[in-house]
């Protein structure tokens, strides 16, 4: 989402690479791109020029040291006043039951696939969760709420013969203790913009749910009108969180950065994709870090620990040590890098490596690479060797690629298996334990291990 800021933070930073000494002259060059690229990133025009001044008042009294040249020190310091904007610190939900959670916003925020998020992420953690229909609106919108918790076995309440939003709050508490909820999410209605109809219905239904949180739900792509709408929803209910959606797409960012300092409401939890379980806490250091293009290694290992079973990377990792790793462990691994997101997120959340390009083209292509393996039978999977000219071309009609694709493919496999084979000697133990951490072998981080076999023309 911050590709733009991004690149235009790095050109404003790049100039003072060389810089032997921080003048006023150099650094108010800087500090003006910097604050163009917030500007253009949609950040509150008032947000941009206070986040400017507190940097610059912060460069001038700093001392540049003999390790630290004086664009490091400027980074540092705009690294430092990016957690401090974004936020320090995490903020998660109430740790309380039952916990009532009353979610607003503008119509299309992406509220009705949040409620449902958070009750699994709330189930994961102990809870049984409710999610209450409070749209009588917007057509199917209670259809759409049903049909997402069903598809999870989450509880739904719904009064379908109602137009009395309060009053089905009130219906939700009483089926919630008939079921033995103790989490309930309250769905509410939206629209396309702010009207004086939705904030009093939001403070009387408030006022029935007696919410132990009440986030608002607000699209990433939203811009500067974020500070109006927050506002208005701060000053309606006392809002606890923000929960930024579609963090996967190609907004601007301003809205992450804007909301806390407009309403010093901390943002919560950030949506990153279409599936239920695309949402994750936020953390405005490492957020602070992808800005600054510095990557995001906490969340990759997180997102590894979460994919990958830890059992089968030890035992992935011994396969490594005996040169006996097949195109069936190679076809797990894909599916377990897959797992934890596409390859162009994943590149990132790798420091230095967010500028790789790795798109649709490579994406299709590890596509491919995984309909070839699929269409090979278990014995061919793990003895290559016996995949002569007429079962190659029977693989290659069944995964629809040509011939010389496969042959592709087994070739570099082919390469890699000799490249292990030499790694068993003791020249090759410290690229083997390297290996092995990124794969979980021992204490390494798990899951990372497979190579790119994907890169075949």
């Amino acid at each position: 989402m911050f590709e733009t800021l991004t690149d235009r933070l790095g050109k404003a930073l790049r100039n003072l690479r060389g810089v032997g000494k921080l003048s006023d002259e150099n650094m108010g060059a800087a500090l003006q791109e910097v604050r163009s690229a917030l500007l253009g990133a949609d950040v509150h025009f008032r947000v941009a020029r206070e986040f400017v001044e507190r940097v610059k008042t912060e460069c001038a009294g700093q001392e540049v040291t003999k390790s630290v040249t004086p664009g490091q020190m400027v980074v540092k310091i705009i690294n430092e006043e990016l957690v401090r904007l974004l936020g320090e610190g995490t903020a998660e939900l109430a740790d309380k039951k039952p916990l009532r959670v009353l979610l607003v916003g503008l119509h299309g925020s992406g509220k009705t696939t949040t409620a449902v998020k958070l009750a699994l992420r709330l189930r994961s953690q102990g809870y049984q969760p409710l999610v209450v229909a409070c749209d009588v609106y917007r057509p199917a919108a209670i259809d759409q709420l049903e049909a997402l918790a069903g598809r999870e076995s989450v509880l739904f309440y719904a009064n379908r013969n109602s137009k009395n939003v309060p009053g089905i709050a009130k219906e939700a508490l009483d089926f919630a203790k008939t079921q033995a909820a103790n989490a309930i999410i309250f769905d509410t209605a939206g629209r396309l913009q702010m009207d004086g109809d939705l904030i009093e219905e939001i403070k009387l239904v408030n006022k029935k749910a007696l919410p132990d949180e009440v986030l608002l739900v607000a699209d990433s792509a939203l811009g500067q009108e974020a500070v109006n709408v927050a506002k208005s929803f701060h000053e309606a209910v006392k809002l606890t969180g923000i929960v930024l959606t579609k963090l996967d797409g190609d907004a601007r960012g301003g809205a992450a950065l804007s909301m806390k300092a407009v309403t010093g409401v901390p943002i919560k939890f950030v949506g990153t994709g279409e599936k239920l379980e695309d949402i994750e806490v936020f953390h405005p250091d490492r957020m602070a870090s992808r800005i600054l293009g510095m990557g995001d290694v906490v969340t990759l290992v997180e997102k590894a620990q979460e994919s990958v079973n830890i059992e089968d990377a030890e035992k992935l990792a011994k396969k490594l040590r005996s040169s006996d790793f097949n195109l069936e462990d190679f076809l797990d691994q894909l599916k377990q890098v897959k797992k934890m997101g596409s390859m162009s997120s994943l590149m990132k959340l790798i420091p230095g490596a967010g500028k790789m390009e790795f798109g649709d083209k490579e994406e299709k292509q590890m596509k491919r690479t995984e309909a070839i393996i699929l269409s090979m039978t278990p014995k061919e999977r793990q003895n290559p060797r016996i995949l002569g000219g007429s079962r190659r071309k029977r693989i290659a009609s069944g995964s629809g690629v040509q011939v010389r694709d496969v042959n592709a493919l087994l070739k570099q496999f082919g390469q890699m298996r000799k490249m292990m084979k030499k790694m068993k000697g003791a020249g090759g133990k410290k690229m083997m334990r390297q290996m092995e951490a990124m794969t979980g072998g021992g204490k390494g981080a798990p899951g990372m291990g497979a190579p790119g076999m994907g890169g075949f023309r």
